[in-house]
């Protein structure tokens, strides 16, 4: 298991790499076609993050102590967001998820070069994440 602060800083470099946001944003739209799919049965209302302009449904399980995310979306640049945020948190320990900075999505400079509705959603998705991860805790070791 690779830690937090090893995979946001992966993602500062590939993010580095690209020369402007258009083929970052191409990137994103890349990222979120490989997200681990959400079970149908689970993209229900109860898995729905509010406060995001599009649709984005989270779900959460704990296996062996880690907290595992599946997530979809009905917007190509939302889904790949939500993968950024998958990919540094899924498969981690409930505390490791909760004690992460994300000082990464201020790195890559994604807030700024996302509309206000947007931004606002890439936060409920991260608060939405760590209240998952504040669940989980009391049930690990």
């Amino acid at each position: 298991m690779k830690k937090i602060e090893i995979i946001q800083k992966e993602i500062i470099d590939e993010f580095n790499l690209f020369d402007d946001w258009m083929q970052r944003y191409e990137y994103m739209i890349d990222l979120g076609k490989s997200i681990p799919t959400i079970d149908p049965k689970n993209k229900n209302d109860k898995n729905i993050i509010n406060g995001c302009q599009s649709k984005v449904w989270v779900h959460a399980e704990l296996k062996e102590n880690k907290v595992l995310y599946t997530a979809d979306s009905d917007a190509i640049i939302t889904k790949g967001i939500i993968a950024l945020l998958l990919r540094v948190f899924s498969n981690q320990h409930p505390r490791d998820i909760l004690l992460a900075d994300t000082s990464f999505i201020d790195k890559i400079g994604l807030k700024e070069h996302l509309s206000p509705t947007r931004a606002n959603g890439l936060l409920s998705m991260v608060k939405q994440l760590k209240m998952y991860a504040v669940a989980y805790q009391t049930q690990v070791k």
